[in-house]
């Protein structure tokens, strides 16, 4: 078996895995502010992936009205059990940890289940008659670290004493806590060192769930810290799983610098895979060194790892099923009929913390294109839409169109902290927009007189999570914006 890495690409961080009945793999992630909520996929080998939903798509579980860049949802842990799908979550600009769980893993999920507890990054360990919750933050009597406590997962309620049962291997940020009973042992995973280049993920184990734990002897099990001029950085965040043949395999964050040697990442956290092997003495072993490569190849009952590789330009093609929206959208200002997007503009901004009226899908690799046209005859006078690739709110790169007299003028904008700058623009009644990304620049074009026209262009790392800070990465996307609520029709390319 040879696979490549990242196995699901662009902004998809915080990766949790759970194996059902039916032999697929599920996998969740985090969404940040963006909505719906909790991207959920589907695979039958762990390598090839199907988004088939979200687990959050209704106001009434969460509304992120107004939150800021980077808050909203954080960590989820997907588990299954006795025919069920649990997902629990921490919302971090709202009620703090809750789960939400269906029987049928392509329809709707529940209303949120409150969970007493504080921390970030919650799991769920389903172990005999017995359900426990730990996350990252103070115990009962205010020691912070890994705690744990036992719910009744039928209504959240704890049931008992919250105990700090770790506080890792001594790297800053301990989070991201799995338990797991295998075997004679409770097995913890967590992450430390940070969600940046110092990112590692640490083991421990137990005879029993509130410990004493010890940790493995060759932590960190798994890090890229010591790999220098090396495209994939970050790596930790995991989950394990075992498949149906008796492999054990690791999801893990991680993500791919613009270049070998510019420590800048603007595509976000995407999902990694390794294989993983216990070894004579009972302990993770990572891979084929404790790091996470941009392949693997298993043979013999071990792997070697693909050390390096190039990446493939795509196309950006819109997916209603892959589609996000920021903050709280209203559903009735979209109308998307095959290629065709109709959006209705309101008085908020691309430029502010309202709801605008926007729709996008995740960047997946460095090289792109994203290209649309315009309905000359849906924009009006006072509207503003357009093309943007998106980081947020105070950082983002856009083709913008507007009315102006007859024709249209068309504008390349970079928004780069907050501050505009205009570069070119064009008077035109031709409404072809494009933005070609590479892994350190993005240009913009409009077309006039059969034929692009650059509009201006700017380095990728300016949109960087380094530069930018927050934990979301590049969304490509289609907007409008208009006080009398015209809208603007768009034909994806």
């Amino acid at each position: 078996m040879k696979y490549i890495n990242p196995v699901i690409r662009g902004f998809y961080p915080d990766p949790s895995v759970c194996r059902a009945d039916d032999g697929y793999f599920y996998l969740v992630c985090s969404s940040f502010q963006f909505f719906p909520g909790l991207p959920l996929f589907k695979s039958k080998d762990l390598v090839d992936w199907e988004q088939i939903g979200h687990c959050i798509t209704r106001t009434s579980q969460l509304d992120l009205n107004g939150v800021d860049p980077s808050g909203g949802l954080f960590a989820p842990t997907i588990r299954y059990h006795k025919g069920r799908f649990y997902v629990v979550v921490t919302n971090t600009s709202g009620d703090g940890n809750f789960y939400v769980y269906t029987d049928d893993i392509n329809g709707e999920w529940s209303e949120p289940v409150l969970v007493d507890r504080g921390g970030i990054d919650p799991s769920l360990l389903f172990d005999g008659d017995k359900v426990y919750f730990m996350s990252n933050g103070e115990d009962d009597s205010g020691e912070n670290g890994v705690s744990l406590c036992e719910i009744d997962i039928e209504t959240g309620k704890v049931l008992g004493p919250c105990k700090c049962i770790s506080k890792g291997s001594g790297g800053r940020f301990l989070e991201a806590p799995h338990l797991y009973h295998i075997g004679e042992y409770y097995y913890l995973l967590a992450a430390e060192g940070g969600t940046e280049y110092g990112h590692t993920e640490c083991m421990f184990r137990s005879r029993e769930p509130f410990g004493p734990y010890e940790g493995c002897p060759h932590n960190p099990i798994l890090t890229n810290r010591h790999l220098g001029g090396y495209m994939v950085q970050g790596a930790g965040h995991a989950d394990i799983v075992q498949d149906g043949n008796g492999q054990w395999w690791m999801v893990n964050l991680a993500f791919r610098q613009i270049n070998m040697w510019r420590q800048f990442h603007h595509l976000g956290r995407e999902v990694f895979l390794e294989p993983v092997f216990f070894d004579e003495n009972g302990w993770l072993k990572v891979g084929s060194d404790g790091t996470s490569r941009c392949g693997f190849e298993l043979e013999n009952g071990g792997c070697k790892s693909i050390p390096n590789m190039e990446y493939p330009a795509y196309k950006w093609s819109f997916s209603k099923k892959e589609a996000c929206y920021i903050r709280r959208p209203d559903y009735s200002n979209y109308s998307f009929e095959g290629n065709v997007l109709k959006l209705k503009g309101t008085e908020n901004r691309l430029n502010s913390r309202g709801n605008v009226t926007f729709a996008g899908v995740r960047q997946k690799e460095f090289d792109c294109t994203a290209e649309v046209e315009v309905n000359i005859n849906s924009v009006s006078e006072g509207m503003r839409c357009g093309l943007t690739v998106y980081m947020d709110e105070n950082d983002h790169y856009d083709v913008v169109v507007e009315k102006n007299g007859e024709s249209c003028t068309v504008s390349g904008i970079i928004n780069i902290g907050g501050v505009a700058l205009a570069t070119n623009k064009i008077e035109t009644n031709e409404l072809k927009l494009k933005i070609e990304g590479q892994a350190q620049y993005y240009k913009l074009y409009g077309f006039e007189k059969g034929q692009w026209v650059q509009l201006g262009g700017m380095e990728s790392k300016y949109l960087s999570s380094e530069v930018c800070e927050g934990f979301t990465g590049i969304i490509i996307g289609v907007f409008c914006e208009d006080e009398k609520g015209g809208t603007a029709e768009f034909t994806v390319k």
